[in-house]
């Protein structure tokens, strides 16, 4: 599902990642960077914060706030969220404040080992485009 969604962004797309742990937020990222045509091994950037990828289609700035104690501190996210690529936040509702009001919110909770259930929320026109397009070009709904 992700790959195919890969296909339908843009520079300057932001797509904010909520689960559980070990819900499959780090395994969506992997699934976009591959369908942006992106050949290195993406990983969970829990420690680092953020991690660049910009080999592919477009730049992916892959980013996990867990571990963000003070969301008032000024870590240059916007300079990302207006970038020239997809930018995707795990654990978003941390840094809630700094996130652009427009963007595409991911749900994801675990069903079983290989089934998960995702809720996509999209916030803008932008995003509800994005949404009906792939939505009704992959096949996705009926």
């Amino acid at each position: 599902m992700a790959m195919k969604l890969a296909q339908h962004l843009q520079a300057g797309d932001v797509i904010t990642l909520e689960g559980d742990l070990g819900a499959g937020k780090t395994t969506f990222v992997k699934g976009l960077a591959k369908g942006l045509g992106i050949g290195r091994t993406v990983s969970s950037p829990t420690f680092t914060i953020m991690k660049e990828y910009t080999d592919g289609r477009l730049p992916l700035y892959h980013m996990d706030v867990y571990r963000i104690e003070n969301s008032d501190e000024d870590l240059g996210f916007d300079e990302f969220f207006d970038g020239d690529g997809v930018t995707v936040v795990e654990w978003a509702h941390y840094i809630e404040d700094q996130l652009p009001e427009e963007r595409l919110d991911i749900f994801i909770r675990y069903i079983q080992d290989n089934a998960r259930s995702l809720i996509f929320r999209p916030k803008g026109k932008r995003y509800i485009k994005l949404c009906k397009e792939f939505f009704t070009d992959d096949g996705i709904s009926d």
